[in-house]
């Protein structure tokens, strides 16, 4: 099994569990708003490892990847729902992908 599938099955796992032994847990806890809050520091975390630090990128990115699986495991979606919609986007420009979502 991929360890993003791993991940992400640990986390579906860790949803129910004991906030005080399981940092995933402790996140559910908190709700929605501080589980984005977390991906968005993650976010400028990796942006700024991007520009100025480059060889902790790849944590940063780890960092980054695991916090938004938890805020998708939190709004009843997974990788799998991340994949369908990428694998939809196939083939399509980004430019045209881009302006389908326009209003």
């Amino acid at each position: 099994m991929d360890p993003l599938d791993r991940l992400d099955a640990t986390i579906a796992q860790r949803r129910g569990a004991d906030a005080g032994t399981s940092y995933v847990a402790s996140l559910f806890a908190k709700g929605r708003p501080k589980i984005a809050q977390k991906v968005g520091e993650e976010a400028t975390e990796t942006v700024i490892a991007a520009l100025a630090q480059p060889d902790k990128l790849v944590a940063e990115a780890a960092d980054l990847v695991f916090h938004l699986m938890v805020l998708l495991a939190d709004a009843g979606y997974s990788l799998a729902d991340v994949r369908a919609e990428i694998a939809r986007r196939e083939g399509t420009s980004g430019h045209v992908e881009k302006a389908a979502r326009q209003p």
